[in-house]
């Protein structure tokens, strides 16, 4: 039958112009989506469509995809599949110029511009999986900064331990005034909220387990719209996929099922030692201290005295280290240990403000936070170590 005839023509002869710098952008966009190490072949490439003026590009390893689209010249519409790494690398060295992509017989492609002229091997469009498509009705708009300050204070404490299935993502609970996201990996727990948001559509809680990759993309995709100004991001969610639109890209994500911890148990009551501290001060002087730690429990001593904090380490094979930082405290002397790197990427996360260490006693989890922080509220508990 004709009418069945024609697309399959149509979609065997693609034939587009594009900038190279366009290009290159989304490339770059999806390579952290793109499978390295895939027993899939087809999740190696990317899908090209063209239609209207536009290329539309994705790449998927099942779990989670990203579709984004650049302007194009399209001569002829149609759709193909292309190495990933390859022809993002190969684009990375071609000039700022125009190239054109042709369709080929037995899926390859052909790659020309300027004097360039590259032929790929490319597969069978029927053999990439087709994707979730985006919910036509209940998108909830998130503020960009929001979510992308959220994602960088919480995001380094999700477990990457695969057997902690639940702790592979983050926590993100939104009422219709207020965000709030939560990560733990068991031993320690950053939570982060802000109120005074106004969310249309979210009634009551509305709770989402998000995995720690698509945490990644997601940061990744907000750090590369930061300058472009996107301010919403569109969130949705169906029985089984995630919904994130930034920009002109698309992040799908498979959810994680199950019971996220209850946190709020966690969170420390009846803290008796509060003292305010120096940030970067404080994270330079662990940081040499660590030099000395036990290599395997990164274990390192905190003594809080009178108008000092002493913070030291020691281990057989390299010897100990002490620093002390000027504090005001005349409360009973403390000493309790902790992981160094846990207390150095709270720091890093928040950009070296004045930070308050709080403290119960030394068999209680100790809890950090910034200081002075009206926007959000945000709170750092790590479980204390034997030492």
């Amino acid at each position: 039958m004709p009418v069945e005839v024609a697309p399959a023509i149509a979609a065997a002869t693609m034939e587009i112009t594009v900038s190279q710098f366009e290009l290159l952008r989304e490339l770059t966009a999806t390579q952290g989506v793109v499978e390295r190490k895939t027993t899939i072949p087809i999740l190696s490439n990317y899908l090209f469509e063209a239609a209207g003026d536009k290329l539309s590009l994705t790449a998927t390893d099942l779990d989670l995809s990203l579709r984004t689209s650049c302007n194009a010249k399209v001569k002829k519409e149609g759709a193909c599949t292309i190495p990933a790494r390859k022809l993002h690398d190969y684009v990375k060295l071609l000039p700022d110029a125009d190239i054109t992509i042709r369709l080929l017989e037995n899926h390859w492609v052909s790659i020309r511009c300027g004097r360039s002229n590259t032929k790929m091997v490319g597969m069978a469009k029927s053999n990439f999986p087709g994707l979730p498509v985006f919910p036509s009705a209940g998108a909830i708009k998130i503020p960009a900064a929001v979510l992308r300050s959220m994602i960088a204070k919480t995001g380094f404490a999700i477990a990457s331990e695969e057997s902690r299935y639940t702790l592979n993502g983050a926590l993100m609970v939104l009422k219709p005034e207020s965000i709030t996201m939560v990560a733990t990996d068991g031993h320690r727990l950053a939570h982060i909220e802000r109120t005074g948001e106004k969310f249309e559509g979210v009634s009551g809680e509305m709770k989402t387990l998000i995995p720690k990759k698509a945490m990644d993309e997601l940061k990744s995709l907000l750090d590369s719209h930061s300058e472009n100004a996107v301010e919403t991001i569109d969130f949705a969610k169906d029985e089984s996929t995630l919904f994130f639109r930034v920009g002109q890209r698309l992040l799908t994500s498979r959810q994680l099922t199950g019971q996220f911890p209850n946190y709020e148990a966690v969170l420390p009551k009846d803290i008796t030692k509060s003292i305010a501290l120096h940030g970067e001060e404080l994270g330079a002087a662990i940081a040499r201290v660590a030099q000395f730690a036990d290599e395997r429990s990164r274990a390192v001593k905190l003594r809080l005295e009178k108008g000092e904090l002493k913070i030291s380490a020691s281990s057989t094979e390299t010897g100990d280290s002490e620093d002390s930082i000027e504090v005001a405290y005349d409360g009973e002397p403390i000493q309790i240990g902790f992981n160094a790197q846990y207390l150095i990427d709270f720091i890093k996360a928040t950009g070296s403000c004045d930070v308050k260490l709080e403290l119960k006693d030394a068999q209680s989890a100790g809890q950090l936070r910034p200081a002075e922080s009206e926007d959000y509220k945000y709170r750092y508990i790590v479980m204390p170590m034997r030492i």
